[in-house]
């Protein structure tokens, strides 16, 4: 990978003791068995009426990490649809290749969806996934109304375990013997890497709201680098692969969804600044 991709000051988990720490995703899926068990178990005393929720108004897209899809954010998915979002999948089977490039599709996904709804639409981004979302934030704010990444290391893309930049190594390998579409050199260390780089830096808009939500006990990537000044940070106590299935990150990105539309509402019910106020009279 490119030195810049991992600034001085960030480094990524060593050793089979930070993947160790990945071994509590067990415990974390059973956690989420347990809450959707407790959720159908509740709907199921409901009345018959009680149901059906009304459908969902505030459009989501989730978008999954590095070699993962979709499918790995299906229960999120449907926690999010139980509070009342609307979500919408990424269309990404699995997340590989270069960030460019799938910047540009999701780009046009987020356009699609902004104009079936007629509204901006919300990110959620588990790591990779958090990145380009971070990318489209600074590119499109006219459709995007905010963003949450999920362990994604923002700040220093490098600082990864080496079993994952085995694995882009790996895949930039098959691409040099033939196997095209997969990683080039040019997306991990070239200008396609650097682009990508600073794109994920580039200034915000006051209006897109970001919360980047990390774990110290994170055995993939470094939790420093997932900590944007740009964003308000959550600290959670999951692993990095399980923030996608723990429902205690399912309750943080939930509230911070909340949190940045009421954020958005108080914006617009505020006095615009172009209107004087008058000096008080006093008789």
């Amino acid at each position: 990978m490119g030195d810049f991709l991992k600034p001085e000051g960030f480094a990524g988990p060593q050793g089979l003791r930070a993947l160790s720490r990945e071994g509590s995703v067990v415990s974390e899926a059973a956690r989420y068995v347990v809450r959707a068990r407790a959720e159908r178990k509740a709907r199921s005393a409901q009345p018959y009426a009680g149901h059906h929720r009304p459908l969902g108004v505030e459009p989501v897209l989730l978008v999954p990490g590095f070699m993962a899809g979709d499918a790995t954010l299906a229960p999120m998915a449907r926690m999010l649809r139980g509070a009342g979002y609307r979500t919408y999948k990424s269309q990404i089977h699995i997340n590989m290749g270069c960030t460019r490039e799938a910047a540009d599709r999701l780009e046009r996904r987020v356009e699609s969806i902004a104009l079936r709804r007629g509204r901006k639409v919300s990110i959620v981004g588990h790591s990779l996934g958090g990145m380009l979302a971070r990318a489209l934030a600074a590119r499109r704010p006219d459709l995007i109304a905010g963003i949450v990444s999920m362990g994604s290391p923002i700040m220093a893309p490098g600082a990864v375990h080496d079993v994952l930049a085995w694995d882009a190594e790996l895949l930039t390998r098959l691409t040099r013997a033939g196997f095209g579409g997969l990683m080039s050199e040019d997306c991990i260390a070239g200008a396609c890497a650097r682009a990508s780089f600073e794109e994920s830096h580039a200034p915000l808009d006051p209006d897109v709201g970001f919360t980047a939500i990390y774990s110290r006990r994170d055995g993939i990537v470094d939790w420093r680098a997932c900590i944007d000044p740009a964003a308000v940070a959550v600290e959670v106590g999951a692993s990095h692969v399980g923030m996608a299935l723990d429902p205690l990150v399912f309750d943080a990105v939930r509230m911070a969804l909340e949190t940045q539309s009421v954020s958005r509402a108080n914006r617009r019910e505020a006095p615009s600044d172009a209107v004087p106020l008058l000096p008080a009279v006093h008789s």
